[in-house]
């Protein structure tokens, strides 16, 4: 009972916060017919912000971090990673009137990470106080790259074997992980892990990237609430399953990685911050980085639905929900 109250208590307090008042204001403002829409070059910069800023916290932290203790978190995130592209298979894919490489497609952007929820999840646990080691967040890529590339492979099997073309020669694996690597969001942040590592960016760092941190936050929840709305519309032609799925799936994802965070906790002491971002980080869904990955290595896949479950629903149920919810679990689970 203290645990839902306590989880209430937080939930209506995220709504109050920067990030959920500006995808609200977003939502509200396509919903009304307005035509304002922020500049695509600006949502661009303000995605590379958050990324770097992500990044070279992360690449500092792992300058001075034990990389015995990231190994198994790390191992975990791949382990959840694949997970949930499996759990989309055999779940999603299995319901009536949804397209297997359209579930599989979903299943990949649900296993792929969201950087604006990574975001939201790591201000919302600055706010309550909460500590968590900063190498947390390059854990992004070590689950967000396996999601992508499993997907892919699944659905490229899949489609192979129904044309009965032998999938071990029609595949390359190869060409999938480079696009990922190479694509917007990886490419920022592994950069911003990469100087943050190896360059003096401590003073960049402090008096650019990260004061501006919420202002950017705010840009792109305002942008994500205007497509979301734009992309439920879409998700609405599509099999209804879609939309059971993106409530349920966020916190099956974040239950399975506070499972093994937990673990992570016991065997190498990964703090209880810690294993509140490996669950906020496994309930997102990407909305940068997977959709044109995904466009391109599962082209036969409809993207209003593995979108618009994503971006329409998934990003917002995770963090309006899903972050309130597990830092109200670990709050009460480690007697914070």
């Amino acid at each position: 009972m203290d645990f839902i109250f306590d989880f209430l208590a937080r939930f209506v307090s995220q709504l109050t916060t920067p990030a959920l008042g500006f995808l609200f204001a977003g939502v509200l403002l396509a919903a009304v017919g307005s035509t304002f829409r922020i500049p695509r070059a600006i949502y661009q910069f303000s995605i590379f912000m958050l990324l770097m800023k992500i990044g070279l916290g992360a690449g500092m932290a792992i300058r001075d971090a034990d990389l015995a203790a990231m190994a198994l978190p790390a191992l975990f995130s791949v382990i959840i990673g694949v997970a949930v592209v499996l759990i989309g298979n055999f779940t999603l894919a299995r319901l009536p009137g949804v397209k297997k490489d359209d579930a599989i497609a979903t299943a990949g952007l649900f296993g792929a990470v969201s950087g604006s929820t990574l975001a939201a999840g790591m201000l919302a646990l600055d706010q309550a106080k909460i500590a968590f080691e900063p190498w947390v967040i390059a854990l992004y890529p070590f689950m967000d790259i396996p999601a992508l590339v499993f997907a892919v492979v699944l659905a490229n099997v899949y489609l192979m074997k129904e044309k009965s073309v032998d999938a071990q020669k029609g595949l390359k694996i190869w060409p999938i992980i480079q696009e990922t690597l190479t694509g917007f969001a990886i490419s920022v942040l592994l950069a911003g892990v990469v100087l943050g590592m190896f360059i003096n960016v401590q003073p960049v760092y402090e008096q650019f990237f990260d004061p501006l941190f919420v202002g950017f936050i705010s840009i792109l929840m305002l942008t994500l609430g205007m497509d979301a709305y734009f992309k439920l519309k879409d998700l609405l032609k599509v099999a209804h399953w879609y939309i059971f799925y993106a409530f349920l799936a966020p916190f099956i994802h974040g239950l399975l990685a506070f499972g093994l965070g937990y673990l992570a906790h016991i065997w190498v002491g990964l703090s209880p911050g810690g294993v509140i971002l490996l669950a906020v980080i496994a309930a997102s869904s990407s909305d940068v980085s997977g959709p044109p990955t995904l466009r391109a290595g599962i082209p036969s896949a409809n993207p209003s639905a593995y979108i618009g479950t994503s971006t329409g629903i998934g990003t917002v149920v995770a963090i309006a929900l899903c972050i309130p919810f597990f830092i109200a679990l670990g709050v009460n689970v480690f007697n914070l």
